[in-house]
């Protein structure tokens, strides 16, 4: 049977669970929301998504709180997508566990997410989890997206829901390649309409896109109600039928909420993922 989002914990009073509870993992199908974009096969990209937990803690054999970043990588052919509240309460449900040690935290997660994302089908990619220990958070950079800012462009917007026909393309020009960023991505929680803060970075190559017309596309999010990483894909789907590059590279970064970040990444193309720095605002 197919979850729908409103049958999760979202936008519900929630128990706070602190022993070892993997049943709180809420997995989502990608599916539907593919479908609404006109993938109804094997997606036309690669990627994955990129989550950094904030609070994840447990305690050692002798019962001491333990402290971590946990950064997950999952691929983006997985069918399902994990639910995020329901992965903080997962996340909270270590609090009053004991375990081993770090590795065993990591293993304990990997293998938790791996079965729920990849639940209704034959795993087909491991999940990829790293745990930083407090002796390594200095080394933990702030950086912001690269390439060419969109936000300098004085444009006048008056779309706020996603308006592909903004897009355009010099299809009877020389191709180029840009890297073209904004930190004016916004976009609401499919389920409780709160407000999520993104920045994106669009890299691609092919006929020039009109920069304003972009601009104007990414504002255009701004009252839209998609998690994270169905807005990331409708956007490179837009851009991919509407603008028709060559190659095409979508990644977003969006802030936290409830200690938790998600980075979705989409790319015509195999690459190696994207580093995991965060910008300012996250």
């Amino acid at each position: 049977m197919t979850q729908t989002p409103e049958q999760s914990s979202l936008g519900k009073r929630s128990a706070y669970v602190d022993q070892y509870d993997p049943g709180l993992l809420f997995p989502l199908s990608r599916d539907a929301k593919r479908r609404e974009i006109g993938i109804a096969g094997a997606p036309p990209f690669f990627g994955a998504d990129l989550w950094t937990a904030f609070e994840l803690s447990w305690l050692n054999p002798r019962g001491k709180p333990q402290v971590a970043l946990a950064q997950l990588t999952i691929p983006c052919e997985t069918p399902n997508i994990v639910e995020s509240k329901s992965f903080k309460l997962y996340l909270n449900s270590f609090n009053g566990t004991r375990f081993d040690d770090a590795d065993a935290v990591r293993a304990r997660i990997r293998a938790d997410i791996g079965e729920a994302v990849w639940r209704g089908a034959p795993a087909a990619a491991g999940i990829g989890v790293r745990l930083l220990a407090p002796a390594d958070f200095d080394r933990e950079g702030v950086e912001e997206l690269d390439g060419l800012d969109l936000d300098r462009l004085d444009i006048e917007c008056d779309r706020y829901m996603p308006a592909p026909d903004l897009l355009r393309a010099a299809t009877d020009e020389a191709p180029v390649s840009e890297t073209l960023t904004s930190r004016l991505l916004k976009s609401n929680c499919l389920v409780t309409g709160q407000p999520d803060w993104g920045s994106v970075r669009i890299a691609y190559s092919g006929p020039q896109i009109d920069q304003e017309g972009l601009l104007q596309y990414i504002v255009s999010f701004r009252n839209h109600n998609e998690f994270h990483e169905q807005c990331v894909e409708r956007i490179f789907m837009d851009i991919w039928t509407r603008c028709r590059p060559l190659k095409l590279d979508v990644y977003a970064r969006y802030t936290r909420r409830g200690g938790l970040d998600i980075n979705p990444w989409r790319t015509s193309h195999p690459q190696a993922a994207p580093r995991n720095v965060r910008t300012a605002r996250q």
